[in-house]
């Protein structure tokens, strides 16, 4: 296998203390690091799953993954990714015929789910993949082991430091202009860039986080200098530099990159197009599409292993990493409700093709959608191509009790995203208490935007979503997004104050309502925001216009919001409008100075003589039920009494 360059997958399904004692007597025959990622104690030199980032960039020979427990399908991924040509990669599952009923813990990160359930519908497809492959070793509790030799294997002679040579060729000669570099894990781009930053010797280099550019620095040697794209962009002039290399690009903003790139003459975006923790594939899609001249390059030759290795194939088959094929007919459109127990591989085409467009897609969301309960998606298809796909998302159905601490910030239930965000920031208990389905994603193959096939789908969910009063979406806000958010029926009920980190975007939601009770909580929905806006727009760079201008003091929804404030744990962003009117009427030393002086929350918390934020916050929660005392003592006493109920 190390002649060969290759590393392969063994999986050992029984149970634990059998599976523990074949891979005891692997390890005995193999020498190596044996890198061991489980949650058992069993294992005494083990690793967390949710550990296993610390120990990226570094190399091991051979490894084990106990998944008795549960299968961390990011961690599984990125040990595979650590592992040298010649090593063994040993996965210990529970025994074969049990596992897919069998619970499994990781499913408290990304279900939803209040106790460990099953993923039936995962594991078949897994142990499917891993049973069509003759190069996977299955070694099963009480049955004859399944183990090829692969003894036909050429040599392997590495080819990446040529294909790396022959690009840094090209970038040293460009003049001007941007230059992209995208590749699977493992091929040796960030070592590329850091070879054009000694090269340069002028380059400057940045990315979403310094640690991750350990490789990059060691190839740069003396002439690596970095600074945070953020610092970059803060700086009066721009920093002097040849070169702008801009490692994991796909991770920064859009926003952030566009004006990074304008910057310099000459820019370096690298990106990985496939992984554990997501993919650059949109990235490519969108960004780069909106560059005017843009040369690229793609790094395919592994430098740690063979091209073709049994364990890198069989995890990007198994894993959906592989791109999504662009389809060629043109039969007509067909739209369907997928599910994984009859139209798995269509559901997994409609997964890639999500992957495609969203660069945060990660196996995570694989297993999501496969087993995660409340989880529909809708597939357009031509012939048996998938052109199109809306994955939505149940939620709401909160009892009253519930959707009341929900809105009084005591309560944060997992899950329901924009349900408990119309609640507990919006400020409607009723949101969390209706029937709702939130569209996560979507996303319609490259050659087919611009066709009405996104509506379509909108409009095929809307139509079948029954029991549902409302169907909503959280996006980061653009215009042509909200564009055609608006042209699908929805109506914009709420935008955050602070831009996303991942999109640089406010995030926006919106609703679509079904039922008369929809209908009822989208139009206060509407109101409120438009009600809200003069307070809002100087802190939002959008630019929105509403008809209906804001109440010059307090009315009756304000004082539900200013109660929760006062007297309960609503957020002081959520409660911001509600202050402003307040302050209208009466002045209040500390919010007066947070709210109409602008001053800073350090400076407010310094003045009052209080440390840190919480403090303070308790504070400004004080002064607001002073003020609503003051303006009206009945009413303060009755909201008082009425919402200590819920603390």
């Amino acid at each position: 296998m190390q002649r060969s360059g290759i590393r392969r997958l063994c999986v050992m399904a029984g149970d634990p203390d059998w599976t523990l004692q074949q891979a005891a007597g692997w390890q005995a025959a193999l020498p190596g690091d044996w890198l061991t990622l489980s949650e058992s104690a069993s294992f005494p030199q083990r690793v967390a799953p949710a550990a296993l980032r610390t120990l990226l960039g570094r190399e091991f020979r051979h490894a084990i993954f106990d998944a008795h427990d549960g299968f961390h399908a990011e961690a599984f991924a990125a040990l595979a990714g650590t592992l040298q040509a010649g090593s063994w990669l040993l996965l210990l599952t529970p025994p074969w015929a049990a596992w897919p009923m069998q619970r499994d813990r990781d499913t408290l990160r990304w279900a939803d789910v209040a106790q460990p359930i099953a993923t039936p519908h995962f594991v078949r497809y897994l142990q499917q993949q891993m049973t069509e492959d003759s190069r996977v070793a299955l070694l099963c509790q009480h049955q004859p082991p399944r183990i090829s030799a692969c003894t036909d294997l050429p040599p392997w002679q590495c080819r990446a430091p040529q294909q790396q040579a022959a690009i840094l060729q090209q970038l040293c000669a460009m003049t001007s202009g941007v230059a992209v570099i995208t590749a699977p894990r493992g091929r040796g781009k960030s070592a590329l860039a850091g070879m054009l930053a000694r090269h340069s010797q002028r380059a400057l280099v940045t990315a979403p986080a310094k640690v991750a550019t350990g490789v990059l620095a060691t190839f740069a040697g003396e002439h690596f200098h970095f600074m945070a794209p953020d610092a970059i962009l803060a700086e009066a002039q721009t920093p002097d530099a040849d070169w702008l290399i801009v490692d994991e690009a796909a991770a920064i903003p859009a926003p952030l990159l566009q004006q990074l790139v304008q910057r310099f003459p000459r820019v370096l975006l690298t990106t990985t197009v496939q992984g554990y923790e997501g993919t650059g594939r949109g990235f490519m899609l969108r960004f780069c599409a909106s560059l005017p001249a843009v040369r690229h390059f793609r790094l395919d030759e592994p430098l740690r292993w063979a091209a073709g290795d049994p364990l890198e194939t069989w995890l990007s088959q198994a894993l959906q990493f592989e791109d999504a094929a662009e389809p060629v007919s043109t039969a007509a459109v067909s739209l369907f409700p997928a599910t994984a127990a009859h139209h798995r591989s269509a559901l997994l085409a409609g997964y890639r093709l999500l992957a495609s467009a969203h660069y945060r897609t990660s196996p995570l969301d694989l297993r999501r959608l496969l087993d995660a309960p409340g989880m529909r998606c809708w597939l357009a298809t031509e012939d048996a191509a998938v052109t199109g796909a809306l994955w939505l998302v149940e939620e709401g159905g909160l009892d009253a009790t519930l959707a009341q601490a929900v809105w009084a910030g005591v309560r944060r239930p997992r899950g329901n995203l924009v349900a408990q965000s119309l609640a507990a920031h919006a400020g409607f208990a009723e949101a969390a208490m209706l029937r709702s389905q939130r569209i996560s994603r979507i996303a319609v193959a490259a050659s087919r935007r611009q066709r009405g096939l996104g509506s379509a789908l909108v409009a095929a969910a809307r139509q079948q979503a029954e029991g549902c009063d409302y169907l909503s979406v959280s996006f980061g806000y653009t215009a042509p997004l909200w564009h055609f958010w608006r042209a699908c029926g929805f109506h914009l009920v709420r935008i955050g104050t602070q831009r996303e980190a991942s999109s640089g975007c406010y995030a926006a939601m919106a609703m679509l309502p079904l039922t008369a009770a929809g209908m009822r909580l989208q139009q206060c929905a509407t109101r409120r925001l438009a009600q809200d806006w003069p307070w809002l727009q100087p802190l939002i760079d959008l630019p929105l216009t509403f008809s209906c201008g804001a109440p010059a003091a307090p009315d009756a929804d304000d004082w539900a919001l200013l109660a929760g404030f006062a007297w309960a744990q609503r957020p002081l962003e959520a409660s911001y409008p509600a202050l402003q009117r307040l302050l209208q009427k009466i002045r209040l030393p500390l919010l007066d100075a947070l709210l109409v002086q602008k001053q800073a929350l350090s400076e407010v918390a310094q003045q009052a003589g209080l440390s840190g934020r919480k403090a303070l916050v308790q504070q400004l929660r004080a002064e607001a039920a002073a003020g609503l005392l003051q303006l009206d003592a009945s009413a303060a006493a009755a909201w008082q009494q009425r919402l200590s109920s819920l603390q």
